[in-house]
């Protein structure tokens, strides 16, 4: 497959572009500098330029031409509600746009949050307009007329992954590691009959492949 990731040198994307790579998969992505467009190339990677908030959805639809599925793991990162707004909102909607004007559109896998996220910690407005604008990117492309999944993990964690997940509908928001959702993203990508799915995902015992499989 050609996978076009969106925040692929991210700490989920990074990893998932590894996960692809091995299985054999063309991978390309969009990056800011040409420093890491060229850091990249050595892992098989291929990478456009250019600065996602700028960039409209006619200059990316030539990047993503060639994508049998595009993976948005973009986010803003804590830059302010401005940049979270311009990443983890318009930046979907662009590469929705986009995706329509090519002449096969490419599934769309977005990796979300899940709308409870951490809601106890009472993270303040910043955080309250992240999650609102998130499920406002989920709202615009369940109605877009593409092939989409939505995966929602859990608290994102660096540990070292353990391969089984918990993943469905509806899960208990915990944690979960980077690598085990890269890995499951993986798994979806390669699973074209999980489609107009939004699936929750978190630390579990279930081997991902058949956490996948029974997510069909």
């Amino acid at each position: 497959m050609h996978v076009f990731i969106v925040g692929v040198t991210g700490g989920v994307g990074s990893l998932l572009a590894h996960e692809l790579v091995a299985r054999g998969d063309t991978v390309s992505g969009l990056v800011r500098h040409p420093a890491q467009r060229d850091e990249l190339v050595t892992s098989g990677v291929t990478a456009g330029v250019g600065d996602l908030t700028l960039l409209s959805p006619g200059d990316l639809a030539p990047m993503i031409a060639y994508a049998d599925a595009i993976v948005f793991t973009a986010g803003a990162g804590g830059g302010g509600t401005q940049a979270t707004t311009a990443i983890d909102r318009d930046g979907v909607v662009k590469l929705i746009d986009a995706a329509h004007l090519t002449s096969v559109p490419p599934r769309f896998v977005l990796v979300s949050v899940f709308p409870e996220a951490w809601r106890e910690r009472n993270l303040g407005p910043g955080f309250d307009h992240y999650i609102r604008v998130k499920k406002e990117a989920d709202v615009a492309l369940t109605k877009s007329k593409l092939s989409w999944v939505i995966l929602r993990p859990s608290a994102l964690q660096d540990d070292p992954g353990r391969g089984t997940v918990a993943l469905g509908p509806a899960e208990i928001h915990d944690e979960i590691t980077r690598a085990d959702v890269a890995a499951t993203l993986a798994a979806i990508v390669h699973e074209p009959r999980i489609s107009q799915k939004i699936l929750e995902v978190t630390a579990g015992t279930t081997p991902i492949d058949r956490a996948v499989a029974s997510a069909i």
